[in-house]
C-alpha cells in the first residue's frame, strides 16, 4: 500500500477504518425519520396544498417522488458501504482528482443555502417563543435577528463537537419528532372536530391539464428535495456495519418517514383551510393562529429539535467534507462547517421561504437541474462503467487511473455541462419551459447518457489494482 498523497487526503477524507464502521438498520432508519421531520418537509408537503390540491394528490406527489429518489440514493449509498468512502472521494472516479472539485463545490453550495433555511426556521420559532412568553416582543426585528444568529451558532457548536454527537442526536431525536409530530395531529384534529374535517377541502383543479401543469413541477421538486442527500449519502454509508443494513434502513426510512410527516403537514393544512377560511403553510404562524400559549411553547420546542436535527445531518456533513476536498491539509471537517454556516448566511434564506412558489419552483427545481447531472454521472460512470470496482489507492493520488487530464475528466466535464444547460434552459427560453419542470429528470438522463456514451466512445475503464488505500 503505498503513502497517500497528502494534498488529497486527511483524517476527515479518508477510507473509514473497519472499528468506526458502527451504524447499523436502526440508525439509518433513525437518521431518515429525524432528516424527515422537521419543517421544511411540512412545508413541503402544505404548499402543494396551498397551491390547490386536495390530500391524495398531495400524498401521492410525494409518495411517488420519494420512490423515485430512493433509487439513485441506494445506488449511489453503495461505494459508502464497501469502501468506506465519503462523497468528494467517489466523486474522483468519474470527475478526476481535481475535477471533483467542481462537483463537489454544486453540492455544497446547495447545502449552504439549506443551512441557511433551516436556521432562519430555528431562529424564527425561537422570535414566536419569546412572543408567547414576552408579547412586547412581537415585531421586533432585533429580536428576531438575534434569535436567528443565536441558533445558527448553536448549529456550529454541535458541529464542532463532531460526527459522534450527530449520530448520538439523531437517535435521540427520530423517536422524540414521531411523538410530536403525533401530538399536533391530535390536538389539530380536536380542533376541527373530526379527520373528515380536516380532510375536506377539495382539489382547487377543475381540469386535468390544470392539476398536471402543478403536479410535475411539484413531482420534480419532491426528487429534488433528497436530491442533495442522493449524492452525498456515501458521507453516511461510510459508517455502515454492511450493504444491508444501510440499504434496508434506507428503503425503510426514507418513504415511511416522508409519507407519515407530510400526511400531518397535509392534515394540518388542509384543517386551516377549514378553521381560518384559507390554508396556512408555515406551521409557526398556524400555532400562533389558536393563540393557544402552552400549545405553541411545546409545539415551538418540538420544531427546535427538529431543525437542529437535519440542519446538522443534511447540510453540514457534506458540505464539510466537500470543502475539506478543496484543500485537505488546511481545511478540516470543522472548517469546513464553519465555511457553510457563514456562507448559509450569505445566501439570504428569509428570501427562499418568502412565498410557496419561491420555496418549490425557484429553490427547489432550480437547484435540482444543478445536481441531477451530477448523479446521473455519479450513477453511469460506477455501475455503467466500472461495474462496483474502484482502486481506492488512486482516488488519493495525482498519478493514477483517475488523474485522466491534469486530474480532470473532459468527458464528465462536457457531459456535466451539457446536463445542466439542457435541465434549465426552460428557465430563460418560454417555449422550453416543459424541460425546467422536469429540470432533475432531464439533468439525470441526459448526462448519465451523454457521459457512457463519451467514456466508451474514448477507452475501456481502467483497470483496477488489488491493493487499496
Amino acid at each position: 500500500m503505498s503513502t497517500v498523497d497528502p494534498s488529497l487526503s486527511n483524517r476527515d477524507l479518508r477510507p473509514t477504518p473497519p472499528e468506526r464502521r458502527t451504524w447499523g438498520f436502526y440508525n439509518y432508519t433513525a437518521l431518515w425519520f429525524s432528516m424527515c421531520m422537521e419543517i421544511t418537509t411540512y412545508q413541503l408537503a402544505s404548499s402543494l396544498i396551498a397551491k390547490g390540491m386536495d390530500w391524495k394528490q398531495a400524498i401521492g406527489t410525494v409518495l411517488l417522488g420519494n420512490l423515485i429518489v430512493l433509487a439513485p440514493m441506494l445506488l449511489n449509498a453503495h461505494a459508502g458501504a464497501k469502501y468506506g468512502i465519503p462523497f468528494p472521494v467517489f466523486i474522483r472516479a468519474p470527475f478526476g482528482v481535481r475535477g471533483a472539485n467542481l462537483a463537489a463545490l454544486l453540492r455544497a453550495v446547495v447545502a449552504c443555502g439549506w443551512f441557511g433555511i433551516q436556521s432562519w426556521i430555528g431562529g424564527t420559532a425561537i422570535d414566536a417563543m419569546l412572543q408567547v412568553i414576552w408579547p412586547a416582543a412581537k415585531g421586533n426585528a432585533a429580536i428576531l435577528w438575534a434569535c436567528f444568529l443565536g441558533f445558527w451558532l448553536l448549529n456550529l457548536v454541535v458541529v464542532w463537537r463532531g460526527v459522534d454527537s450527530i449520530r448520538r442526536l439523531q437517535a435521540f431525536g427520530a423517536p422524540f419528532m414521531f411523538v410530536m409530530a403525533a401530538a399536533l395531529l391530535i390536538w389539530v384534529r380536536m380542533k376541527a372536530g373530526s379527520f373528515g374535517t380536516m380532510l375536506s377541502t377539495p382539489s382547487q383543479f377543475h381540469s386535468t391539464r390544470e392539476f398536471l401543469r402543478v403536479f410535475f413541477p411539484s413531482l420534480t421538486a419532491m426528487v429534488g428535495y433528497w436530491a442533495t442527500l442522493a449524492l452525498n449519502i456515501p458521507d453516511f454509508t461510510r459508517y455502515s456495519k454492511s450493504q444491508s443494513a444501510q440499504s434496508w434502513g434506507q428503503a425503510f426510512g426514507l418513504p415511511v418517514a416522508m409519507v407519515l410527516y407530510t400526511f400531518v403537514g397535509i392534515s394540518v393544512t388542509s384543517a386551516s383551510a377549514v378553521l381560518f377560511g384559507h390554508a396556512i403553510w408555515n406551521p409557526i404562524d398556524l400555532i400562533g393562529a389558536f393563540h393557544a400559549p402552552i400549545v405553541a411553547f411545546i409545539a415551538l420546542i418540538a420544531i427546535l429539535v427538529a431543525t437542529l436535527n437535519v440542519n446538522i445531518g443534511a447540510n453540514v456533513v457534506s458540505p464539510s467534507n466537500d470543502f475539506s476536498n478543496l484543500y485537505p491539509r488546511v481545511i478540516s471537517f470543522r472548517t469546513g462547517g464553519l465555511i457553510t454556516g457563514f456562507l448559509g448566511l450569505a445566501m439570504c434564506p428569509w428570501k427562499l421561504l418568502a412565498t410557496p412558489d419561491a420555496y418549490i419552483f425557484g429553490w427547489l427545481v432550480g437547484y435540482s437541474g444543478l445536481l441531477g447531472p451530477v448523479a446521473g454521472i455519479m450513477v453511469a460512470d460506477y455501475f455503467l462503467i466500472r461495474h462496483t470496482e474502484l482502486d481506492v489507492n488512486s482516488l488519493y493520488h495525482r498519478e493514477g487511473a483517475y488523474a485522466y487530464t491534469r486530474g480532470i475528466n473532459p468527458r464528465a466535464m462536457a457531459a456535466l455541462v451539457l446536463g445542466v444547460g439542457i435541465a434549465l434552459i426552460g428557465r430563460a427560453v418560454k417555449p422550453l419551459h416543459f424541460l425546467y419542470d422536469y429540470a432533475w429528470f432531464v439533468g439525470f438522463f441526459t448526462a448519465g447518457i451523454l457521459y457512457v456514451a463519451l467514456m466508451r466512445a474514448a477507452a475501456p475503464a481502467p483497470e483496477v489494482a488489488e491493493e487499496t488505500a
